[in-house]
């Protein structure tokens, strides 16, 4: 069997790139796959998200209502099966959990059970229950049990070096997740776990990485989980390529560091636990050596692929798109692993999500509906009524003076403009109707009883000489409209060729620099700076950002400093 991870930045994104849900999953080519980065609510799972023939999942959401974290994170596991009742099959598991603390509500399932909100998972009794919560309250841990191994999917999260809350988060996130793995293996049971770490353990596994890199707090605990440090763990992909350099797996996107490969190995495969061979010297036997027949990364899925990048530049990110997830999969094949007891999936699966099933989509979707249909209905009466006052106007205009011709037309252009009430489209039918009798009676009363002053001819030709004056006047508006565009127009264009003569060049390429502002909260937040505009890659390559750096205005930097 295969198992695949991938953080996809965007679950809908990518459903968009590759044309359907199924079609993303069917690229994987793989048993069980792991998803990062998903960035969708609880409230988002429908069907085309989290349903795929052939395919149960496995959501965790994020339930934060922290500011900047809603929408966020978020991880599925998707696994490839033939029944997802009375099977046999590895994939299929028998049994899930969201998060893998055991206080979130419903971890277990989509039915309320009130022991899931009680019970702490076994190994971490003595944390406080809302320490607990908090970590898992982001959505970045799915646990699937397949019977011969437990399987993570996990993200985990990022932590700049200036952001004390976020680090102590991190830690705090990691030390609880090893309190887990340590008793399901006091149990006995194989772990498997996959995902974005975000964190790069050794220098190898980071294009700039500097001589204190290793000491890094994160990596050093990575590390310490390995077998060669005396842990458990293997690193899958480094025990397959230990040798391989620039393997990475992760690229910025604000600096184009895919053209040039510059980037991270931050999403990781590993595996601890006994082979599941009988009556073996365990010398030299366990889950990784005896099971795992391969482990790479699918550079096919890179944005930037070589040979297709159009040029050297990258502009600052904005006039090159490239479509895809700003990492790249990472998977593990492994081989004799036999079937298992019949089981069906378990209640975490989403085809019993209320959103999916139907039990909550009828309400919502009955009133999306309606409101759907009352809105086609409105539309059809708005442009019923809007023809029926031209066909009048037009009426109207023959046989009334130019006065009652002008007023008409304002009363039109009101209707058309105006955003008009649901009962008003439906009277607006009658009311015209009725507006039209009285304005027909009263044109008929004044041909007969009460004349109007002048033949006809005179008002024919006051039409004419009133007609002759608006052509004039509309030809005076639009001459001097015009003109107000074209002087708009140089104008923009005088500014463009200032702010063009004023960007700067690189001094290593000698070619105009990008603008970028500071976002970071400082004292210099919200200022503008020029850098080079080519790609960033090693120091060595001449074709790659030569490091230029300009601040945009240095009077404001002096009275700053």
């Amino acid at each position: 069997m295969k198992i695949a991870t991938y953080n996809v930045n965007g679950l809908r994104p990518r459903i968009s790139q590759h044309g359907s849900l199924r079609k993303l999953l069917d690229s994987l080519d793989s048993d069980i796959i792991c998803l990062q980065e998903t960035k969708l609510s609880r409230q988002e799972l429908r069907a085309d998200v989290v349903s795929a023939d052939g395919y149960e999942s496995f959501f965790s959401c994020t339930r934060s209502l922290e500011k900047g974290r809603t929408g966020y994170s978020g991880v599925v596991t998707f696994c490839k099966v033939q029944n997802a009742f009375s099977s046999n099959e590895v994939a299929l598991p028998v049994d899930a959990e969201e998060g893998f603390t055991g206080v979130l509500e419903n971890s277990r399932g989509f039915e309320a059970r009130k022991h899931d909100v009680l019970a702490r998972a076994e190994g971490l009794e003595g944390f406080d229950r809302d320490e607990l919560l908090k970590i898992d309250s982001e959505g970045r841990c799915v646990i699937t049990d397949h019977g011969h191994f437990v399987l993570f999917n996990i993200y985990g999260p990022r932590a700049a070096c200036d952001d004390a809350e976020r680090i102590e988060f991190k830690l705090s996130f990691y030390k609880i997740l090893q309190k887990r793995w340590d008793a399901l293996m006091l149990k006995g049971r194989r772990i498997i776990v996959v995902g974005d770490f975000n964190i790069a353990p050794s220098s190898i596994d980071r294009c700039d990485a500097g001589p204190d890199f290793e000491n890094n707090e994160f990596r050093s605990w990575f590390r310490s989980l390995l077998v060669e440090s005396g842990g458990l763990f293997f690193d899958v992909f480094r025990a397959k390529h230990p040798e391989r350099a620039e393997a990475y797996t992760c690229w910025s996107t604000n600096t184009g560091g895919e053209i040039f490969n510059f980037g991270s190995r931050i999403d990781h495969i590993i595996t601890a636990g006994s082979c599941l061979h009988e009556n073996m010297d365990p010398e030299g036997h366990n889950f990784f050596s005896c099971h795992v027949k391969d482990c790479d990364i699918l550079t096919q899925f890179k944005r930037c692929k070589p040979g297709t990048t159009p040029s050297f530049r990258w502009k600052g990110g904005k006039n090159i798109k490239m479509e895809g997830s700003d990492h790249a999969p990472v998977f593990m094949s492994l081989e004799e692993i036999p079937d298992i007891h019949q089981h069906n999936t378990p209640s975490l699966s989403t085809r019993y999500c209320p959103q999916v099933r139907g039990c909550q989509q009828t309400l919502v979707s009955m009133l999306s509906k309606r409101q759907s249909i009352e809105e086609i209905k409105v539309q059809e009466q708005s442009v019923t009524s809007f023809e029926e006052i031209k066909v009048l106007n037009v009426e109207l205009c023959a046989k009334s003076p130019i006065l009652e011709c002008k007023e008409m037309k304002k009363k039109l252009k009101k209707t058309q403009s105006s955003q008009l009430s649901l009962k008003s489209f439906f009277n607006s039918s009658s009311t015209a109707n009725k507006d039209a009798k009285s304005r027909t009676a009263d044109l008929s009363l004044n041909h007969t009883g009460n004349p109007v002053e002048g033949s006809e001819t005179e008002v024919l030709k006051s039409n004419r000489s009133e007609r002759d004056e608006f052509q004039c006047e509309s030809d005076a508006c639009n001459s001097s409209q015009t003109d107000k565009s074209q002087s708009a127009q140089s104008e923009w264009q005088r500014i463009q060729q200032f702010m063009q003569s004023s960007i700067p060049v690189c001094k290593g390429h000698g070619e105009k620099c990008v603008s970028r502002v500071v976002k970071k909260a400082g004292p210099t937040s919200g200022r503008r700076f020029y850098v080079c505009a080519r790609a960033e890659g090693p120091s060595s390559n001449p074709e790659a950002n030569c490091g230029y750096f300009k601040w945009a205005d240095t009077r404001s930097k002096r009275k700053q400093g």
